[in-house]
């Protein structure tokens, strides 16, 4: 088993896909599916499948968070060259943070426009493509 994607409910799929795609992602389709909503599915340009899908149902109304979700985890190359990418395209990501004191990843924060957080992970040198069992060792 491997895990497919994220999918989001949405407030307003115009403004979440203006934010996603200034973050990065493409848009790879849509499925039109009426009262049921519409889904925008999403991946970067170097992944080989969709990783995020948003869903929007206007019925439902804005979208409420609650307290079950903490937030979506985006690796990064070069962190400062992304926060001042991020930055010019209006996305107001948030300073670097050394989580795992000096040697460890580089983080920064932002919010999309429903709320939901991301933290942008850029690895040091040496380490892994994500986190692994060796992180834990």
């Amino acid at each position: 088993m491997k895990t497919l994607f994220v999918s989001y409910r949405v407030s307003d799929l115009d403004r979440s896909l203006a934010f996603y795609t200034a973050l990065g992602y493409v848009e790879l389709g849509r499925v039109e599916a009426g009262e049921a909503g519409h889904l925008a599915i999403l991946s970067f340009p170097d992944e080989p499948a969709a990783s995020l899908e948003l869903v929007h149902r206007p019925a439902d109304g804005p979208v409420e968070l609650g307290t079950g979700f903490d937030h979506l985890a985006i690796q990064v190359d070069a962190l400062p060259d992304e926060l001042v990418r991020l930055a010019e395209a209006g996305l107001n990501p948030g300073p670097i943070q050394h989580p795992g004191g000096p040697d460890g990843p580089r983080t920064s924060w932002l919010t999309d426009p429903d709320g939901y957080r991301i933290e942008l992970v850029e690895w040091p040198p040496g380490h892994a493509a994500g986190i692994t069992a060796a992180d834990f060792t």
